[in-house]
């Protein structure tokens, strides 16, 4: 059977025995076991040719969409030409769900909102009326954005990649760019992304790395390790002498998509380096702020992590 016809048949069998696809079942067996997803569940763990990581013509890279988190953060190619994926993929969760989890499921799992993991409340991800949550308790919520759900994305490797200006494949569509697959944040109210439960996503291909950048990934987490994030960012620069030539910066855990920040591109090229360039490009993220009740610390918080994560990645620059 051919590898096309093989996906075909499993995109056919969830469309006849409805339910949702499982790569690693991570997320998939968490939401099973508090009843919100009973099934059935359509596995690709079969489909083996969508692992592991492939180089393109130009210089760019085909990551399969079954390769692990901990498969991708020891790649040495992605270490070597896309490092902030790398960093992501390897801060991600606990070396366990990294040991399981895949790419594709990363960019496609459900929000983790404490109200929609409880079977006992309704809520707009269930098909309910309202989001709980607003009038609740959303200390960890959005501080961006003025959709009817208040729940962070939670993909850390989505925040990267759009940094990378990656593009996604979709077994029997057209490629989209990372964003794409989530669109307007006003747009998720009953789901995390805007692929139909029978369309399997195959790759996820890489341009080739800048020249000379560096790269950088900062979370703000409560504690040391197998936290959510609840804030974090992703940038790549590149410097001519002192003058930042190029930029791309995103961020997650602040809004209902991962965010690509123009305005700090836009305040860091053509300008030198200095800590006076990099705090006002930070605090540029404000004019997105428009925090919950309960969740104004995140504005701040939102500053702080992206100058973090560009002087981390200009390192002895960001001195001036």
């Amino acid at each position: 059977m051919s590898t096309e016809t093989a996906l075909t048949d499993l995109s056919a069998a969830v469309l006849a025995r409805g339910g949702e696809l499982r790569a690693g079942g991570t997320d998939t067996s968490a939401r099973q076991r508090s009843g919100i997803s009973p099934g059935p569940f359509t596995d690709l763990a079969g489909a083996g040719h969508l692992r592991g990581c492939t180089p393109l013509p130009g210089g760019g890279l085909q990551i399969g969409a079954l390769t692990t988190l901990a498969e991708l953060a020891a790649d040495p190619r992605v270490h070597a030409g896309w490092p902030a994926l790398a960093l992501s993929a390897g801060t991600a969760a606990t070396p366990q769900i990294r040991a399981a989890g895949t790419v594709g499921g990363n960019l496609l799992q459900r929000n983790r909102c404490w109200y929609y993991r409880n079977p006992h409340f309704s809520c707009l991800q269930k098909g309910g009326p309202g989001c709980p949550a607003r009038q609740g308790d959303h200390h960890f919520g959005v501080v961006s954005g003025d959709g009817p759900c208040v729940a962070p994305h939670p993909s850390t490797l989505a925040m990267a990649l759009l940094t990378y200006d990656a593009e996604v494949h979709v077994h029997g569509e057209s490629p989209r760019g990372v964003a794409d697959l989530y669109g307007d944040g006003d747009r998720l109210s009953h789901a995390d992304h805007l692929l139909p439960p029978d369309r399997i996503l195959t790759s996820v291909h890489l341009p080739a790395p800048w020249p000379g950048e560096r790269a950088a990934c900062h979370r703000a987490i409560s504690r040391a390790h197998a936290e959510w994030p609840l804030v974090e960012a992703t940038a790549r620069l590149v410097l001519d002498g002192s003058t930042v030539r190029h930029a791309a910066v995103a961020a997650g855990g602040v809004a209902r998509v991962p965010l690509r920040l123009t305005e700090v591109e836009a305040a860091l090229i053509g300008r030198e380096a200095t800590p006076d360039v990099l705090a006002a490009a930070a605090a540029t993220v404000l004019a997105r702020c428009r925090p919950l009740p309960q969740t104004g610390y995140k504005a701040e918080l939102f500053v702080s992590t992206v100058l973090e994560v560009l002087e981390q990645a200009l390192g002895p620059a960001a001195a001036g």
